[in-house]
């Protein structure tokens, strides 16, 4: 069986197929569930919506407290890095991370970053050892996950190699750090042509809703077993 970790980061609260004003990534994530359960019904999902209850913000505590060796922590720091715990546990639990992350003013929404720097952790995600030398780095996330990411966009144009795709720090904000820790295999897709209203909108819904479903398709063979 394979565990899905569905994380929602959109600050609208339903899915534009059943709410007028509702997101797009949520409803290619909510896609990409049934479309997996289709496949493999008693595989385990477990959801976080980051959007509607963001993780804290990294603070000077935190920091702190990550940096300060497990035996060596007072009580203080671990209260502050239990819900960074509580993330890196459902993180490595999970075989499949599908992640609905819409672009706010070209980046990511500062709740699914908020999600980033809580992963992100030494002695937990990546290591540090100074005594490596120039490369003191290394991801400890070594089991073989994968990540992906659905994504809307008022304008269009900003997939590799289109007119606009140096605008686009989405999916590379999202696919770096968990490079960096170890998550390597990375699938994408995007509705784009939200703000223009029209039927390139709904054959760009079109259009995402089928990637999605053609990256469900490599991943239950991927992971299905």
């Amino acid at each position: 069986m394979a565990t899905i970790l569905h994380i929602d980061s959109s600050a609208r609260p339903g899915r534009s197929d059943l709410a007028p004003h509702g997101s797009h990534s949520r409803r290619l994530t909510a896609r990409f569930i049934e479309n997996w359960l289709q496949h493999r019904p008693d595989d385990t999902i477990m959801y976080r919506d980051v959007g509607a209850n963001p993780p804290a913000p990294v603070t000077g505590d935190w920091i702190h407290a990550a940096f300060t060796k497990p035996d060596q922590r007072e009580h203080w720091m671990q209260d502050v890095l239990a819900e960074s715990d509580m993330l890196i546990d459902e993180l490595l639990k999970a075989d499949v991370i599908v992640a609905g992350v819409p672009m706010y003013n070209f980046g990511m929404p500062a709740q699914m970053k908020a999600w980033i720097e809580n992963i992100v952790r030494v002695r937990r995600t990546f290591g540090f050892d100074r005594s490596r030398g120039t490369i003191p780095y290394w991801p400890m996330v070594t089991d073989n996950k994968s990540v992906v990411v659905l994504s809307s966009r008022g304008d269009y144009g900003y997939n590799p190699g289109e007119r606009i795709a140096h605008l686009n720090h989405v999916e590379g904000g999202v696919f770096t750090p968990l490079e960096y820790i170890g998550i390597t295999d990375h699938h994408s897709a995007a509705i784009e042509y939200d703000e223009f209203a029209d039927t390139r909108t709904h054959q760009s819904i079109m259009t995402a809703e089928n990637d999605t479903a053609k990256i469900v398709e490599k991943l239950v063979a991927q992971h299905g077993t």
